[in-house]
């Protein structure tokens, strides 16, 4: 099992940039894969995914945006969220995969506006 806390949300405004923390309960270093989500009104996107060898994966509206990475010494992992618009508002999710077990933070809202 894992824990999972994020933070570095806020209110930004369009063109800005916010970098999002998920810092997990204990060693991340064998943890497969762990990601960031988010959720709108709506269903939750997947946004950005980093495996434990440090390959990477984004879809396609944040690419060249936003940048995932991972810190095993520190437990944590980031999002760094540049020229943000308002269709990045929302409530912004991390995940770890451990074998078949999904762990998932409580959220930070991130909002994007003038």
């Amino acid at each position: 099992q894992v824990q999972l806390v994020e933070s570095g949300g806020g209110l930004v405004q369009p063109g800005g940039s916010l970098r999002l923390s998920c810092t997990a309960s204990r060693s991340i270093y064998a943890i497969d894969a762990m990601g960031w989500y988010r959720q709108a009104p709506g269903k939750r996107e997947l946004v950005a995914t980093i495996g434990k060898g440090g390959n990477t994966y984004y879809r396609d509206s944040v690419k060249g945006r936003f940048t995932i990475s991972r810190d095993n010494a520190k437990n944590t992992i980031y999002l760094q969220m540049n020229s943000l618009n308002p269709e990045d508002t929302a409530v912004y999710y991390c995940k770890a995969e451990i074998g078949s077990d999904d762990y998932w933070g409580q959220g930070t809202q991130v909002t994007v506006s003038s």
